[in-house]
């Protein structure tokens, strides 16, 4: 059965370190053309996943007795799910882009890659830190980094080290997904394997991938929420 977000409140939360401009920008336009209405809240690092549970709350509570659509990129995309998995009733559908593991983080790229920079913001502070990220980083993404690190200081550290110890939707509770699910994953992304949108995809009972490059979301972010809605068309189809 096809999804129709026309009028639907659709949630989606941001990744790790970024923020909810870098979401707006990726998912608002595909979103608009379909009718939906677009909440990004920002993220509290100081209280990071508890305060995406309540952003989701919210906003069900404030849409009901309609459903809402959950999602985000990365550890967004993990805990729009998770909420989804507890809140059958109340979901419409999941878009989800970039997601980093599936269950324990154990020493999935991402989770590496968020302990380490938490360890070095301690250890360096803000501006050191920031400019050894943008040393290794694609200029695009140290762009969207730099701004969105200075937002969240000092408070970015403690963000990081709970992320990187947050526990996915497990292949077994993901089958349990009742309503469709929409992934994007980047083929040469070595901090989201696409092996982990594969395994999401093929573990929920309505899911589909779609794929983009790094190179393609650094020209336009737009294309993360275009994939992610072409994904869940074909998941709904």
């Amino acid at each position: 059965m096809a999804v129709h977000l026309r009028g639907v409140t659709t949630v989606l939360l941001p990744g790790t370190g970024s923020d909810h401009e870098f979401v707006q920008r990726a998912f608002s336009a595909a979103l608009h053309d379909v009718g939906a209405s677009v909440l990004t809240p920002p993220p509290q690092p100081h209280r990071l996943v508890e305060a995406y549970r309540e952003d989701l709350d919210h906003a069900a509570r404030a849409a009901a007795p309609m459903p809402i659509a959950v999602g985000g990129v990365s550890i967004g995309a993990a805990v729009a799910a998770a909420w989804a998995l507890s809140h059958p009733h109340r979901v419409v559908a999941v878009l989800a882009a970039l997601p980093a593991w599936t269950g324990a983080p154990e020493a999935a790229p991402a989770a590496l890659a968020a302990r380490y920079s938490a360890k070095l913001l301690r250890r360096d502070g803000l501006v050191a830190a920031t400019a050894q990220m943008q040393a290794s980083t694609p200029n695009w993404l140290a762009e969207e980094l730099t701004r969105s690190w200075a937002g969240q200081w000092p408070w970015l550290p403690d963000a990081m080290d709970e992320a990187s110890c947050y526990v996915a939707p497990t292949r077994s509770a993901l089958s349990g997904l009742t309503v469709p699910m929409g992934v994007v994953s980047a083929t040469d992304d070595l901090v989201h394997p696409v092996d982990v949108g594969i395994e999401w995809v093929s573990a929920a009972p309505r899911a589909s991938l779609r794929t983009v490059t790094l190179d393609q979301i650094g020209t336009d972010p737009a294309v993360l929420g275009a994939q992610c809605l072409a994904a869940l068309r074909d998941a709904g189809a």
